[in-house]
This record gives structure tokens, sequence and C-alpha cells, in this order.
């Protein structure tokens, strides 16, 4: 009986391992082929053009908006969301450039308070079939990693990740409070997109390809209707009920 036992328990060890090695060969390819599909890119990049330059909101305005909203205001060259203490129920405050975008490079500084969740999107289409830009436009996470809730929800829910879909490779983030610089690549005609933080690339995803509709398909954004379909819309910031900060804010497109 005792060596049935122990051939038993051999058994299922070495079942469970080779169903492990299994799991982390598929992650593995599945990177790989990302990787392969996506590849390096040498961009033929145009001028910086500066989208926010700490003394106004030109080229801004409230999703579904005519100007930008009270809750956020201009203090010591950023731009910041104050969130509403007796906000009307369903009402949002995020901003969306008045400029549409389709190929680029992003980069901005985000300082988010303790606890804190926001994020930056990209291809928003400003429709009123669409009440929150989130339902048309990808997400680039901007979060609190350390306190809030989100973080414990897989590692595709927290800062530089591009939500619910791809994850950053590290945690490169400063803590709450503290200035992040984060550049955002969406190209289009390359079939790639990624996230650098802080000096260091995080976050590497397809687009605008098959690899991006799979993607899609094993995400909360399924069945979504408008979700990422288009290539060309506007740039967003989140009003995700948290006080956060964005300066610095550039753009070049792509060409």
């Amino acid at each position: 009986m005792k060596k049935l036992l122990i051939c038993l328990f051999a058994g299922t060890v070495i079942f469970a391992c080779k169903e492990e090695k299994e799991k982390a060969t598929e992650t593995t390819e599945a990177k790989e082929e990302v990787t392969m599909s996506t590849g390096a890119t040498k961009y033929d990049e145009g001028e910086w053009v500066v989208l926010f330059d700490g003394t106004s909101f030109d080229g801004w305005k409230g999703y579904s908006m005519d100007g930008v909203p009270d809750a956020w205001k201009l203090q010591d060259s950023a731009m910041v969301f104050d969130p509403p203490k007796n906000r009307p129920d369903g009402e949002s405050y995020n901003l969306v450039t008045e400029k549409e975008y389709t190929n680029f490079v992003l980069s901005l500084e985000w300082k988010i308070a303790e606890g804190g969740n926001s994020g930056v999107f990209w291809g928003v289409q400003e429709d009123e079939k669409y009440p929150q830009p989130y339902e048309t436009g990808p997400e680039i996470q901007v979060l609190d990693n350390k306190r809030h809730p989100d973080a414990k929800n897989g590692l595709t829910h927290q800062a530089g990740a591009l939500y619910d879909m791809v994850a950053p490779d590290k945690d490169v983030t400063k803590p709450a409070g503290e200035w992040n610089t984060m550049v955002i690549t969406v190209d289009q005609e390359a079939k790639r997109g990624s996230v650098e933080l802080n000096g260091e690339q995080v976050t590497e995803f397809p687009v605008a390809n098959e690899l991006w509709n799979v993607m899609v398909s094993k995400s909360k954004f399924a069945d979504w209707e408008g979700f990422g379909k288009q290539a060309t819309g506007k740039i967003g910031l989140q009003d995700h009920g948290d006080r956060v900060a964005y300066r610095n804010i550039k753009i070049k497109e792509l060409k």
C-alpha cells in the first residue's frame, strides 16, 4: 500500500509539472508570436507638437461636452482633476483632445493620488451612442500599484498595462504623489504599439491586425460593439473618481 501511495503521489507531481510546463510554453509562444509579428520598427517621425503647455486647456474639451469641466484645473503647470464631492449620478468628466490621431508617439507625465486610478486612451470616438470614452478607446493604465485594489486583479490592471489585455514586464512606477514619465507609441502601419515608463519599455502589443482581434476577444471588451475598432480617434484622459495630474503633454505623428 505504501509503495502504491508513493507511486500515485509521484504520478500526480509529474502530471502537475507537465501541465505547468505546457502552460508556460503556451505563454512563451504567444509572447514570441506577438514579438515576431510586431517587431522593432524604425519610425519616420514628425516634429513634437505640444498638446498641453501648462498655461491653458487649448486643444482639449470634456468628452461629449462643449468646454472643459470645472473639475479640471490648472495648478503648477499641470492639468489636475479634482473629483467633485457631490457629483450627479452617472456624471463623468473625462477629457479628450479636439484633434484626432492615427499613428503617433505621445509623451506625458502623470501623478496619481494615493489609492488613485486613471488612464490614457487613444482611438476615442466621441459619439452620443457611447457614454464613456473607454467604450471605444483602448487604455494605458495609470494607477497607484501599491494601494488601489485594481492592482490586485492581475498584472494587466497595473500601471503601464494595456488595460485588461497586456501586462507590463516590470513595475517601474514611482510612489503615489510623484511624477511618472510615460511614452505611448501606436503605429497602425507597423501594426504595433508600446509603452515606455520612466525610461524603460515595459509593454509591447499588436494593433490593427488579427493578433489584436484575438487579444480583445479574450478580454472584458470582447462583446463591446465599438471597442478598438477605429484606427483614428481622440486621445483621452480618464476621470476614474480619483485625483490625478498630467503635464508636459506632447505628440509626434508618425508618417
